[in-house]
């Protein structure tokens, strides 16, 4: 799927293949010729044609079904992930919370600036009890799905820790963000009450028998520091 608004200087010297003659398609020069519309129109009357990345029409189908309520599920999937947020920030089991709707977020403002109706499904937080905890609250989970990737309909979580990120190193880990304690979700579309009760009996359930963690939350993120989150 493409989406171009048309708007890019293809002829600003960077990019060749807009500017110089195409001699598979009869010398044509996409950026003169074609103005706004060179970067689609290549994409269709040349990448298409060489590469194949074509659909079959009823996945074609699927796709603009789903982009028709796309705005709609991005609303729930950002109302939901500021309630988790928020919820988050209070609850005993968790050192500290990663989200651009908190106020306390280093990007908070540029969130505010550039995001329109919510900041987006995607927020981590640090639990206690560091990579112990972390493992049990993913096993602990009942609602959330336990994968790696992010933006489905339906709420997902991980412990890179102990699962994507495993083979490094502490320190290693470190280097990239992941300290032992961070759970990274993608909050899903299911009823809020269903979310906030899953995460919490997984924190309480994870919480047991941990011993204390001795990696500790990025410093913009203390919990100490933290003002309120604010609404949309």
């Amino acid at each position: 799927m493409i989406v171009d608004g048309g708007k890019f200087d293809w002829a600003n010297g960077n990019f060749p293949g807009f500017t110089e003659p195409d001699a598979s398609y009869h010398g044509l020069k996409y950026a003169e010729a074609l103005g706004p519309m060179a970067y689609i129109l290549k994409a269709r009357v040349q990448l298409l044609r060489d590469l194949g990345p074509a659909l079959s029409p009823f996945n074609s189908f699927l796709f603009l079904q789903g982009l028709e309520t796309l705005p709609l599920r991005m609303e729930r999937h950002s109302e939901n992930a500021l309630r988790v947020a928020n919820f988050l920030m209070d609850h005993p089991n968790v050192r500290w919370v990663s989200y651009p709707g908190l106020s306390n977020h280093p990007s908070h403002e540029l969130a505010k600036k550039y995001h329109r109706g919510g900041y987006g499904a995607i927020l981590g937080f640090g639990v206690h009890g560091g990579l112990e905890a972390g493992r049990k609250l993913i096993d602990k989970v009942k609602l959330f799905s336990l994968v790696a990737n992010v933006g489905d309909a339906k709420s997902l979580i991980i412990h890179p820790a102990s699962t994507t990120h495993s083979q490094l190193t502490t320190e290693e880990r470190e280097l990239t963000g992941v300290t032992d304690d961070f759970i990274r979700l993608s909050v899903g579309l299911e009823s809020i009450d269903d979310i906030l009760a899953d995460l919490d009996q997984a924190l309480k359930s994870a919480a047991e028998g941990t011993t204390s963690e001795t990696t500790g939350p990025p410093e913009e993120l203390e919990r100490e520091a933290a003002p309120a989150a604010e609404s949309y």
